[in-house]
């Protein structure tokens, strides 16, 4: 057994032993285990927003890119930095308004907010959706540390059961507590690492960071600047602004705000944070410096090229150092996650559901969703597939579809209403995942746009999607009642409510969507028969059936759209009915794809109105 292996095995225990501890003199409540009772001070917040800068994401990916893809990396030094700068105006009244109710998560937010938990359990879906590929992030690039900082002692495949067992032992022990109690030894270790592999390695291998930079450009002149087209300027921009605005909508940063003391704490932070980025530049020296040192890493091996530079430089113990730095941030991130991803399932879906049960019930059902969490995302982390800053680029392109309504929830008088901002998540996170699944770009489903369109992040394209249709369905439907003007939420003696307001939204909205999903499927289905050649498809003695099947079909959605209003269980089914009607009969598609979200929403939407309880109030 060398040395290296036995470093990393030690920092294991200590991260498990640690985690355990954290718990000590604290019962497990709900409020206790995700937000740690809403009891930390300055430094621990800190810390746990910082978590979100220093994971394997940064320790393998950001190191990675400057590898592997040059000048692009840089937007991953400028995003957090505007990110912080925004958290100064945007997190203190996030923080408050959860405060008042007493929130434990996000979609606990969005529910309060809008006052739908229908639209709550959308964004805990939402949430899930991005967090297994950032679950998997972790896992991925702990496997891979482990693996070559113990030269291969222990396979990739075993370090990721390790770590998961590890990480879910500790959490389903102390949830928030021991997720912090990490992040203290985490973020003092692998500043002193990082720190001092980004100085030395440019200095023992070029003379200096100067100079390391003119033998890459005399090597491989071009590579670090923006390519004209693919990863260009364009892309860069639009990448920055997406992940700037998603930064805190990830579900476990408005975990780590819901634990501040006090708001003034949020503000402190956000002025301290942007310096403590720029630590990020001796990662990028590090990537940078491996570019001559261990050429030919391609594809998701440039992931690797730290620490085979460290391997190729340092001694066995002091890889073990870097590899148990690197552990950690895998552990920390990976372990508020499930605690997220966890308390979303049970409080937020499973809580929806069946709003009578118990705080304590919830509580023992989120931690035992944990290893279940990572059971998932360990599936997922065993079949392979992209690179480390690709599974993040993708949940960000999830989460950011969030921050339209998280905005506008903020202001005095919110101008998206409840129906809006469930249109606008859905046509964003749908745009998303339609794009990324078909491996399409803008330009080839919009012919008439510019090439330089291709370079536009998908998730900044679709995030103006997601403000186009929550701005038209919110001018169609009656306005949510401003959140500034009502008093508490969730008390004995809570307000009553306007039930005729929520009720008549979604039925409005459901009608809106029907109409608009049966127009489009109509216009799909006479262009399918009269020139793409639905007839042809059922042969020349089905031509007749087909062709009444591609009009009928939308023409249920219009019906149902209709009746919305007035018989919302019909019209909800007759919706359903059309949505899967066109999804066998025109297949899917960009374009089928919007008549079929559009019925498939309406009629969720028209059930909805007949199942809520304030609408038989009303």
């Amino acid at each position: 057994m060398n040395s290296a292996l036995i470093i990393i095995g030690l920092t294991a225990v200590m991260a498990l032993a640690l985690g355990i501890a954290a718990r000590r003199g604290h019962d497990m409540t709900l409020e206790q285990w995700t937000v740690a009772g809403r009891g930390f001070g300055g430094l621990l917040v800190f810390l746990l927003l910082a978590g979100e800068i220093y994971t394997t994401f940064t320790f393998l990916g950001g190191s990675g890119w400057a590898y592997g893809r040059g000048a692009p990396t840089y937007y991953i030094l400028a995003y957090g930095s505007l990110a912080y700068i925004l958290s100064y105006w945007l997190l203190p009244p996030i923080w408050r308004y959860a405060k008042q109710e007493r929130l434990v998560s996000q979609s606990h937010f969005f529910a309060r907010k809008y006052d739908s938990r229908w639209l709550g359990a959308l964004v805990a879906l939402v949430g899930v959706m991005a967090l297994v590929p950032y679950l998997v992030l972790q896992f991925q690039g702990l496997g891979i540390i482990v693996s070559v900082c113990s030269y291969g002692s222990i396979s990739s495949t075993a370090a990721i059961w390790i770590g998961a067992a590890t990480v879910t032992i500790y959490v389903m022990v102390s949830g928030m507590r021991g997720v912090a109690w990490n992040a203290v030894v985490k973020d003092i270790l692998i500043l002193a690492v990082v720190i001092f592999l980004g100085v030395y390695l440019p200095i023992h291998y070029y003379g200096g960071v100067g100079e390391m930079f003119h033998a890459i450009d005399a090597a491989k002149p071009g590579f670090l600047t923006f390519k004209p087209t693919g990863q260009s300027v364009l892309w860069f921009q639009s990448t920055v602004a997406l992940t700037t605005l998603g930064f805190f909508m990830w579900p476990q940063a408005f975990a780590a705000v819901f634990t501040a003391r006090e708001e003034r704490i949020l503000r402190r932070n956000a002025a301290l944070l942007p310096l403590y980025q720029l630590i990020l530049l001796f990662v990028f020296f590090c990537g940078f410096a491996a570019i001559l040192q261990v050429p030919g890493l391609t594809g998701a091996d440039i992931d690797q090229a730290l620490l085979r530079l460290s391997l190729k430089t340092f001694d066995p113990w002091f890889v073990g150092v870097i590899g148990a730095a690197g552990l950690l941030t895998a552990l920390v991130p990976g372990s508020i996650i499930l605690v997220t991803a966890a308390t979303l399932i049970a409080n937020d879906l499973l809580r929806g559901l069946n709003p009578d049960l118990a705080e304590g019930a919830v509580a023992r059902v989120a931690r035992g969703l944990a290893p279940v969490i990572a059971l998932v995302a360990v599936y997922f982390t065993l079949q392979g597939g992209q690179t480390i800053v690709a599974l993040l680029l993708m949940g960000y392109s999830f989460v950011t579809q969030l921050f339209p309504a998280v905005v506008c929830s903020l202001m005095r008088r919110n101008p998206m209403t409840t129906p809006g901002a469930v249109a606008g998540i859905v046509v964003g996170v749908a745009a998303v995942a339609y794009i990324t699944l078909t491996h399409s770009t803008f330009v080839s489903l919009f012919p008439f746009l510019p090439a330089a369109a291709n370079d536009v992040n998908i998730g900044f394209a679709s995030l103006i999607l997601n403000v186009l249709a929550s701005a038209v369905v919110s001018a169609l439907t009656p306005a949510t009642q401003p959140s500034a003007e009502r008093p508490p939420a969730g008390r004995a003696n809570q307000r009553a409510r306007n039930p005729a307001v929520t009720a008549t939204g979604w039925s409005t909205a459901a009608l809106i969507f029907g109409v608009l999903g049966g127009l489009f499927g109509l216009l799909i289905g006479v262009f399918g028969y009269f020139v793409e050649g639905i007839a042809a498809a059922g042969g020349q003695n089905g031509a007749g059936l087909f062709q009444l099947i591609s009009m009928a079909i939308p023409i249920a959605s219009l019906v149902g759209g209709g009746m919305a209003k007035s018989d919302a269980v019909v019209a909800g089914i007759l919706m359903l009915l059309s949505a899967v009607g066109m999804l066998l009969v025109f297949g899917f598609n960009f374009f089928t794809a919007i008549p079929l979200v559009l019925s498939g929403v309406g009629g969720m939407m028209a059930l909805v109105s007949a199942n809520d309880p304030k609408t038989k109030t009303a």
